[in-house]
Formats: C-alpha cells, structure tokens, sequence
C-alpha cells in the first residue's frame, strides 16, 4: 500500500529519528527473496502513518534517558538547554509571579509560551495559568516520559490554534509490565541549598490473553527554597549615575557598577521625611539620621559604599527559587477489545504546594504623616529634634512630618499556592477494511480541570493602618489609643479612615523594629486569598488512509487523514470580599470569567510524486488545510505544504511552508479592566529627556520642568483588561532543509527558518503608554489621556492600558544537527559512542510593537534570553553494563542594552549604545555536564552526574532569575544521583 523508501534504512541517529513506532506492519520483498518488517511511523507533525524522516518538518527530540541526565526535576529548564527553545517560563523565571508560582511553562523561539502548543501523547492537555492556554510541564512527571518531540514552525493546520511557534509533544510510558522504583537526589557542592528530590514507583501488567495492559503510578518531588540572598553570585549592587558622564558619545560609561544599591528613603525602623533629609531610628525605637549616599542610581536608590544598616533592599526578601512539593498519581489503561477495537484511557492527578517569598508591605510616598506633638511613641530626643529644625525652617509642620514604612515586622508577603490539577482522556483506535482499503481512526474524550487556591499572607489594610498610626494619649486611661477611639481628641471634621473593623483600632507604634503590639499588627495586616479555576473539555476523531486501492501515483499510494474537533474553554478568578473591596495595598482585582467553544475540521495529505527514478529518489508533497469556528473570535483558516526531495538516496531536501492561527485567550479576550501595579519609567525624567528628540518639547508642554526628577523606583497604579475586540494572531512560517544520510554512521541536517506573526496580541505595557504620549512629532491624546500625573511634582501616579491587536514578529535563523556513531573496535578499543552536534544561529529576531509603524523595529537577537549562536555537544562511550555522557553547551555573548538600531529624525541611534553603562554584555558561557549510568545488577542501575562540572558561575549584574538570563546556569558545580530498581 505505501511504496518504501530505501533512504531509510540508512537512518540510525536519534535526532534524525524523531519518531514513535505505531500502526501496521507491512511487508517488502528482498532482492534475495526474504521479507522484511517495516513499520509506519507516526511522527509529531503529522497525523499521516509514514516512515522515518519521509515527513519535511525538522523534528528535535529529547529521550527520557537524557532527561534524567539533566539531574534537574523541571523539564521546562532542561528543554531550554535546548538551543531551539532557548529562555522560558521554568520554575526559576516564575519566581516574582505569585500567580505562576511553582509553574513550568515552555516558549519555542521565545515567541511566548501561549504561542507554544504542548500535548502529551499527541493530545491537547488543560492549561495550567489561568486564563491561558499555557500548560505547566511540572504537572507531567519527568519519570513517566519516554521522549519529547518538538517541531519549531507553524502547525496549526495539524494541531489547531496556539502552535504559532510550534508544538512538543510529550510521549509517556504507557504500556509497562513489572515494578520500577526510582529515588533522586541533588544538591550543590557549595552550600546553596538547592536539594532537589524525586520519587517514583510504576507498576504495571498485562493480561492473560496480552491485549490489555494496566499501568499504575505516583510520584513525589520536592525542591528546596532558595533564597536571592544565598546565591554565590548575589550582591547589592546595581548601576549609578556617573558624575563624570559629559553627554552622549563622549567615551565615558553613563552609568557604573557599585555596591550596596539601597535606599535611605524607607527603613524597617521607619523614616521621618523632612526638606528632602531622612531621620530613621534604631530597632529600639532610638532616633538618627540616615547615612548619606555617595552616587545614585535613582531619586529613592543610592550607593552606599561603607553599608547602610537600616536602609531599604528588596532582594534581601526573595526567593531566588521557590519552595515546591508535587505528588502526581496516575494511570494508563489499554484494551483490545477485538482486533479492531482497542480502548484507551490515561487518568492523573497532581497536587503542588508551593511557597514562594515576596518582600514585605510598605508605604513609600503615599502621603502618610504623624502628629509628632500628640504622639505618645514618639521619644523625647525625637521631638526635641524636630522642634529645633521647625525654629528654623518654617516648611517643617510637626503634625504632619512625612513617614515611610517597610513592615517587615508584620512579615513577608508570603505566597502559598495549591494547584491541582485533574486529566482525563479516554477513547477508542484502531482499523477497519471498507472494501480493499484500511482505515485507522482514533475517536477520543478529554475532560481536565486546573485550581489554584493562592494565599497572599500579610498584605496591609490601607485604611487600619493610617487610624492605627493616628497615636494619641487616651485621657480617659493615660495610655496610647487611636485618635479614632478618643472622641475628645478628634477636631472638627474627623473621620475615621479604618476600612476594617473600624472600631476596634489598635495604636501602632512604627519608630524601631517589632515595638508595635501584635494586636496592632493583627489589625492592619490581612491576607489576599483567590481561587483560579480552568476547565477543558473536547471531544473528537481523525481517521487515515491511502488510496490504493482507486490509485496510486508514480511514487505509490497518496496518504489521507481527516477529522474533526470540538472544544470549549473556561478560566476564572474568585478574589475574597476584602482585597476586591480595595482595602489593602494589594490592588483591588475583581473576580474574573471568561469561556469560549470552537469547533474545527481538518484534513492533511501526502503525495508520493516520484520514488527510484532519475534524480528523484524520493518526491513526496505534504498538504493539511484547517478550519476553526470560534465563538468569540469568529472563523478563521490554517494551512500548511511541504516537500521532501532527495535526488539520490541518502540525500534530500526538504521543506515547509504555513499560514497559522492564534485565537485571543481567555484573559486576552474576557478580562475585566482591573488596576493593579506597575514599574514606570518617567520619560520626562531629566535623565531620560535626551533618549528622544521629541521629548523635552513635548514635556515641557505638558508643564513640566526641564529638571523635572521621577519617583521612578516606586510601583505605579495602572489599570489592565482584555478586549472582545481582539482578532486572531496570524503567522507565516517557512522552513528549507538539507538532509544527508548517505554514510552508514553519520548523518547532518541543516534547515533555515523564518517565522513572522502579524496581528499579534499584546498588552500595551503601561510603559508604552507614558513613552507613546511625548515620543510622538507632538503630544499623542490618546496616549496622554491615559495617564494620571501629581499636580505638585509632576510624577506619574496612573496610567491605563491593555491589549490590542497592534504587534509584529519576525524571527529567522538557521541550526544544523551533526551525528555520528563510532565503533571504537574500528580503532581496536573497546565500546561504542556516539556524538551529537546541534548549533542554532538566530539571523535576525525583531519586534515590532506597532506594525503600522515598519521603521520602528525593536531588535531582540543578541540581547539575553535571544543570543545570536547556541550550541549543544553530547558525547556518550558506552561499554557492556557502562555508560558515560560528556555534554557541553555554548550561550553567545548577549546583551544587556537595548540594541535597538532605529534612527530619529536627527539621524541618532535610539536605543542604547555600549556606554550607556558599564556592563553592557553578559559573557559567553560554556557549560560542561559529566554523567555515568552503570547496570550493577539485572534491576539496579545507578546513575552519578556532575552538571556546571568547571563551576561556571554568571556576574552578579546578570542575574539569573527573570525570564531572560533563566537561560544561564547560576547554581555553580553540583551533583546528582539516581537508582533504578525493577522487581
């Protein structure tokens, strides 16, 4: 029925290979007269049975053996290892989201993780960030994978929507027999504290008869809280104005690296704020100056070269990782319910519960003042202090002095997240003859559910705390009480600002560390709780066949699959009454909801043009066409061709080219317009002016001064929401290949990408709003009406912002795959390797935030997270019971800067140059891994690994934490083990 291919039997390298083994056995008669066994293969891409590399798009994968080797618990970072994925969403760069927290989320071609489609054993799987389709990879137990298959490119016209960059389909071990344990361990060699542990039993048989198998598993892992402050490679440091910076290209870095970057602005001992000089207090309650800074790095941050006991620092209260603990119990059910018929079913259930540390409350620059004469905390030296700077400086008003307030006294602003998630798909595969012809079909139900019941511990009630801080001495007792208490004390025109429980206020007593009550502490603190829920259902069916039997073309029969999908969506968020009532310093996020249903059909074909004649070895086209209805956002069409032509066996090219669809989210399309908080770089900053020729016009004729100074380092109110409005993303994704596998023990591929997505939906960053107000030829009214600045002192307070169909991608590059297997008798040595190369190089990767404006591209290769190369070298000998694996990987230098090459209307370079500050790059990094598995009895293999084994360690102005610079390493050298046993 499908005419072979002789170029296959030369394939042997796992890359290359890429392929489950599924569907019939069939047939071919040797030259000598004997029958050879050859399978189809059903390869991630493609919903067409076909064998090995027949199919053009390039396919990486990973086995689960390698997995393992990583000695990591986190798939999501050791897939980034992998230079065509590169930085995304791992357990480490979710730290700071107390939402994502504990999650571990993949972005092919760091085109965004909700543009990255993630099935597990070719089935979509329920998401696991609320409202999103992004999966959390931690919910897939890394002991259950047999290998993970990732295409790069467009394949929605395959899959449907969200595979805009591609797809990774993890592949489980569904069908075991026997008892396995598996226990891992890892820690660093240098006291970090990153312990990572791992437990795993499977148990699975089969029947008498051999047509049904049972498989059984639970699995437990943890992984250990780290802490920013315990990193090798943390300081305090951060950049400064330069006082000897003359201007622009003048050779001298406008900002320097120095240490202790803190702020004498706000203490956890408090700071009484007055003419612009800061008096704090000692943990007693004692009074003092603030030391004064030596270079700044912003109006509230400055170095501090001898130290600053009582200032501020926020990395002191991180985590660097957080603390998780997962249990996942599952099952896999198969049954051949006659030769035709065979029943599925995978069911799991994961819990986690993660802990993740975030800095304390504060109150910075909100206009919290204290009665110093009434106050019954406030010490005689204090007030003596402040009585003689009012004799001379007729601004300082002693019932109003200005006080800021970190509450670590109260506690972190601690997150603790419980996810479950639930899955179940269930179905029923097989074939059946119609006349000549076999069809394979496959008929499925999926049902999964995501909750997230977050806990956001001591958050400050606004409110409680001004009342509470509002100290006076109650005549009635002699004791300090709340002015809200003591009707006597209150004046004309009182009113009591407590929100909570208004009448049992508690006087707070701020001056020092832990002098309040913990009743006055119970009183102003609360916790946030919210509840997110997601829920997936779909049902479906695909069926396959060739056309043999009515014709067959020259390179034999044409392949055939189709089917059909129906699927709905829905993600919530319940916030409790208190937090949604604004009452805290949390911002006051409104429940959310929002469901939508598509339905899609689609078919896919492969034409053999040609097979064993002159110059065309093989000739194949592959066509897949997709249809999807959807509720919110409307029909819309996905397609995809491709080509495999090898001219002479053992080499061919290949090739692909698509139109792919990303239908807006949940929160995209249906979340409400809610505030929350954001970092808001004031482009009429004096220090900023000079960044666009337009600016200090513009600035100015908003009535702001030159020397205009932005509270830049505190959060800003900002209010976000999705938009029903919103079309889908569309993608064009084109591949062209190279393949050889003409030599017995080696092969090489090489293929060029270019990926572009228009329309792409983005959230207007409340940072773009600002900067699109005064960047334009004049002021934007659009723009500026959206943004809310002090009357006093010009700072920005509120902006408005959200998402629109307004961005442009364009993404090119080119990787290479190098594999050879060696045996070492050849040479008269004993064993085997193999050796595998893979090197990505990124031409060209540039943003376009408005793609109605072409000339403004934001250029990202280069920068951290996109270096321009990367690269992969893995090594194995193996040798009777021995196996030992030398990896190696290469990150580009990549920039800090923004490497934007766009010019103004001057003719200057916007965007940063080298001497914007004195660490622009971060360096190349080479990373080596050394792993040994040794089978020391039938059941037991031990494995032993050392990963970073030269201590490769990252500068401390690269961080390692976000997003971006997750793609280093920063544990420095550490080791793992793992133990096998089968009973």
């Amino acid at each position: 029925m499908f005419a072979k291919n002789k170029i296959l039997s030369s394939i042997q390298m796992s890359f290359l290979a890429a392929a489950t083994i599924s569907g019939s056995a069939l047939a071919e008669e040797q030259q000598d007269g004997s029958v050879k066994e050859i399978e189809k293969i059903q390869v991630t891409g493609s919903r067409i049975a076909r064998y090995e590399l027949s199919q053009p798009s390039p396919t990486i994968t990973l086995t689960g053996e390698q997995i393992e080797q990583a000695g990591i618990p986190d798939l999501a970072q050791v897939l980034s290892e992998l230079p065509a994925i590169g930085a995304t969403g791992t357990l480490r760069a979710n730290t700071g989201s107390n939402e994502n927290a504990g999650s571990s989320t993949i972005d092919l071609r760091r085109l965004g993780t909700d543009r990255t489609l993630v099935l597990v054993n070719g089935k979509r799987h329920v998401a696991g960030q609320q409202g999103s389709a992004v999966v959390d990879l931690s919910t897939i137990p890394t002991s259950m994978i047999k290998r993970v298959e990732v295409i790069t490119g467009g394949a929605s016209a395959i899959y449907g929507s969200d595979a805009v960059s591609g797809v990774v389909n993890i592949i489980t071990r569904d069908d075991f027999e026997g008892l396995e344990l598996k226990v891992g361990y890892s820690d660093s060699l240098h006291g970090i504290g990153n312990k990572n542990k791992t437990f795993s039993l499977v148990g699975g048989a089969s029947t008498a008869d051999g047509k049904g198998n049972a498989t059984v598993y639970i699995t437990k892992d943890s992984v250990a809280e780290v802490m920013e402050r315990d990193m090798r490679h943390y300081s305090e440091s951060g950049t400064v104005n330069n006082p000897a910076d003359t201007g622009e290209d003048d050779g001298i870095p406008d900002r320097l690296w120095a240490p202790n970057i803190l702020s004498e602005w706000i203490s956890q001992t408090s700071v009484l704020d007055y003419s612009r000089t800061n008096y704090t207090f000692d943990n007693a309650g004692n009074g003092q100056l603030m030391p004064t800074r030596d270079l700044s790095n912003s109006s509230a941050f400055g170095s501090f070269p001898d130290g600053c006991e009582l200032c501020f620092s926020t990395s002191r209260y991180e985590n660097f990782l957080p603390e998780r603990d997962k249990v996942t119990v599952g099952s896999f059910f198969n049954y051949e319910i006659n030769d035709n018929v065979k029943f599925y079913s995978d069911v799991k259930y994961v819990r986690s519960d993660i802990i993740q540390q975030a800095q304390p409350a504060y109150r910075f620059g909100d206009g919290d003042t204290v009665n110093l004469l009434e106050n019954p905390f406030v010490s005689q030296e204090t007030l003596d202090f402040f009585t003689a700077k009012a004799a001379q400086d007729d601004s300082i008003n002693l019932e109003r002095i200005g006080i800021h307030k970190f509450f670590d006294e109260i506690g972190n602003r601690e997150a603790r997240n419980k996810r479950e998630t639930f899955r179940l798909v269930s179905g029923i595969k097989g074939d059946f003859t119609l006349s000549e012809t076999l069809f394979d079909y496959d008929v499925y139900y999926s049902y999964g559910r995501t909750e997230n019941d977050r806990v956001q511990a001591n958050d400050l009630i606004i409110g409680n705390w001004v009342a509470a801080l509002d100290a006076v001495i109650n005549p009635e007792t002699g004791q300090a009480d709340c002015r809200a208490n003591v009707p006597s004390m209150q004046g004309e025109g009182y009113s009591n600002p407590a929100t909570v429980d208004v009448n049992s206020c508690v006087a707070y007593n701020p001056f020092g560390y832990d002098q309040a009550s913990d009743e006055a502490k119970a009183w102003v603190s609360a916790n946030v709780t919210r509840q997110d829920t997601i829920k997936q259902r779909y049902f479906g069916g695909s069926v396959s066949f060739d056309s043999a039997e009515w014709f067959e073309l020259p390179g034999g029969a044409m392949g055939m699959a189709l089917g059909y999908e129906k699927r709905w969506e829905s993600s919530g968020s319940i916030t409790d009454e208190l937090t949604k009532s604004g009452a805290l310093n949390e911002v006051a996020t409104p429940d959310t909801y929002g469901e939508y249903d598509v339905s899609e059909w689609f078919f896919e074909v492969n034409l053999p043009i040609l097979s064993d004649v002159f110059l065309a070895h093989e000739l194949s086209i592959d066509g897949a066409f997709r249809r999807a209805d959807y509720s919110h956002a409307g029909e819309v069409d996905a397609w995809k061709a491709g080509f495999m032509w090898s001219p002479v066996e053992g080499y061919s090219l290949r090739g692909t080219y698509s139109e792919a669809v990303r239908a807006p989210n949940v929160t995209e399309a249906f979340s409400p317009r809610s505030p929350d908080f954001a970092r808001v770089w004031d482009p009429c900053d004096v220090t900023r002016l000079a960044n666009n020729p337009n600016r200090a016009a513009n600035c100015a004729a908003l009535g702001i001064p030159a020397d205009h100074v932005g509270q830049d380092n505190a959060s800003k109110r900002v209010i976000i929401g999705g938009n029903p409005n919103l079309t889908p993303e569309e993608s064009t994704s084109f591949t062209l290949g190279f393949v050889t596998t003409a030599f017995e023990d080696f092969s090489f591929s090489i293929d060029y990408y270019d990926i572009e997505i228009e329309d792409a939906i983005q959230s207007i960053t409340p940072q773009t709003v600002v900067n699109n107000c005064v960047d334009g030829p004049e002021l934007d009214p659009i723009y500026c009406s959206q943004i809310t600045r002090d009357p006093n002192n010009k700072s920005v307070t509120f902006v408005e912002s959200g998402y629109q169909n307004t961005a442009k991608r364009v993404l090119s590059g080119v990787e290479a795959d190098f594999n050879y297997n060696l045996d070492l008798g050849d040479f008269s040595l004993p064993g085997s390797a193999k050796i595998n190369l893979f090197v990505n190089h990124v031409i060209e990767y540039d943003t376009y935030e408005f793609q109605n404006n072409p000339d403004k591209p934001d250029r990202q290769d280069g920068e951290i997270g996109d270096p321009t190369w990367q690269a992969t070298f893995r090594a194995t000998y193996n040798l009777d019971d021995l196996s030992v694996t030398w990896s190696s990987r290469f990150i580009d230098r990549s920039a800090i800067i923004d490497l934007k090459e766009t010019y103004n209307a001057d003719g200057e370079k916007e965007g940063d140059t080298p001497e914007d500050t004195a660490y622009p790059y971060a360096p190349s990094m080479v990373y080596h891994d050394l792993s040994a598995r040794y089978l020391a009895t039938e059941d037991l293999s031990v494995e032993l690994g050392v990963r970073n084994i030269f201590d490769k360690l990252i500068p401390d102005y690269v961080g390692g934490a976000g997003t971006s610079s997750s793609i280093y390493d920063p544990w420095g050298r550490r080791a793992f083990v793992n133990l096998t046993y089968n009973f």
